[in-house]
């Protein structure tokens, strides 16, 4: 996530550089060039926790479940939702990209136009709901720092005994 963000700090300085007051970039080609180096660049970031996302939802909801509520910051329960929202979209984006790949011709292989044109669409495609990723997976850490940090219930919390008062002897 952390390599995501700052994919996304890159675009956002390359794009306010290369493009005029309106917003429209100074230069077409170029412009869809590193963008489309931008979509792949995150795709290949999520890849190292794609497998493990599923897991990562599960576990950050059981934690806050069990999360004292005045620890509790109230945008979790909507980031989650919108990681949960955003991988089930990528996971049918994937089954997509994964029928197209083998519908291309024997000779689209990487490196061909065919292949890489297929790709650089299904990570345009892709883009936005890892964006959601990179800007919203910082919950997951954040929910597990308060549930690391939050009183166990299987920790008995100290009372302090009452002082003993022992007679003195004479």
């Amino acid at each position: 996530m952390r390599d995501s963000q700052k994919i996304l700090d890159a675009w956002d300085a390359y794009s306010d550089e290369h493009t005029d007051l309106d917003g429209w970039p100074h230069d077409d080609h170029a412009y869809g060039m590193r963008k489309s180096q931008r979509d792949a660049d995150t795709a290949e970031a999520f890849e190292l926790l794609r497998y493990g996302a599923r897991h990562l939802l599960a576990t950050a909801e059981t934690q806050l479940t069990r999360l004292p509520e005045n620890t509790v910051q109230s945008r979790w329960v909507y980031q989650l939702g919108v990681l949960h929202t955003a991988l089930d979209r990528l996971d049918e984006l994937h089954e997509q990209w994964l029928l197209t790949r083998d519908a291309l011709p024997a000779t689209a292989k990487p490196g061909t136009a065919d292949f890489d044109d297929a790709l650089a669409e299904h990570h345009a495609e892709s883009w936005s709901y890892l964006d959601d990723w990179a800007t919203h997976g910082k919950a997951l850490r954040e929910i597990n720092t308060a549930a690391r940090k939050a009183p166990s219930p299987l920790i008995p919390t100290l009372a302090l005994a009452p002082a003993r008062r022992t007679a003195a002897r004479k």
